[in-house]
């Protein structure tokens, strides 16, 4: 079945003080399918909303740190992907306090059969 892509939505998240990238990454994914609702899946078949296709990609400084069953578990409906990428930012509220703030960009694409 050819998939087509149907949604863009972007997201960041935020873990201030845990120093959690997978958290962060979490939050940024919740952030990004939180902000639309996809009411005209149901004109493309009944079946749509749980085959749909939701490719997620993260950017994050340690990409490695990510575990993407966390990640790929606050998605609602389909059937998700993950890819984690170097970016985001990891910033030290005060020099030497070794409290780094951690800010993840997710971007969600969906993916459904148009046919």
């Amino acid at each position: 079945m050819p998939l087509t892509p149907a949604i863009l939505e972007m997201g960041m998240g935020i873990d201030l003080h845990g120093q959690n990238y997978t958290e962060a990454a979490r939050r940024a994914t919740w952030n990004a399918v939180h902000q639309s609702s996809l009411m005209f899946l149901g004109l493309l078949g009944p079946n749509t909303a749980s085959e749909m296709i939701v490719e997620v990609t993260i950017g994050i400084p340690k990409p490695e740190e990510v575990r993407h069953d966390e990640v790929l578990s606050v998605l609602p409906h389909g059937k998700g992907v993950l890819k984690v990428v170097q970016g985001g930012l990891e910033i030290e509220g005060r020099e030497g306090s070794g409290d780094f703030t951690i800010i993840a960009n997710a971007a969600v694409i969906v993916k459904v059969n148009a046919d």
